[in-house]
């Protein structure tokens, strides 16, 4: 299976992705974790005001296949929750680089995104995982 990654994005090695928007942070899955989970039922998110560290699960995706945790690429605070997921859980499968995203987080430290993955990086990940 091969997958296109936006190369303005940023990835962790547990397949989320983070786009930068000054201080702010987009965060949701990529495709290749939207086709390893299949058909996504549910979306559990966290509050606007919550805190997370980079590496630290934020919510969770249930799938006709499994519960998976997802977890947030940098740190920092909730400044916005997808609620349109509640009602549409399946954008994360149809659309996971746009109506699919989960939070935006205003970013404690925003050098953290050096820890991440860039697209082609991602692309080589993915390969590997694949073989």
């Amino acid at each position: 299976m091969e997958t296109t990654s936006p190369a303005n994005l940023y990835y962790t090695k547990d397949h989320e992705w983070l786009r930068l928007d000054g201080d702010t942070g987009t965060v949701g899955i990529t495709d290749h974790a939207q086709h390893q989970l299949g058909d996504v039922v549910f979306v559990e998110l966290p509050e606007v005001g919550d805190t997370f560290k980079a590496g630290e699960s934020f919510g969770s995706l249930e799938s006709v296949k499994a519960v998976s945790e997802v977890y947030c690429p940098a740190s920092g605070e909730v400044v916005q929750v997808n609620e349109k997921l509640k009602e549409s859980p399946e954008w994360v499968n149809s659309e996971p680089y746009g109506s699919g995203w989960m939070i935006r987080i205003r970013l404690y430290a925003p050098e953290e995104r050096q820890h991440l993955l860039s697209a082609a990086d991602y692309a080589i990940l993915v390969q590997q995982e694949e073989r």
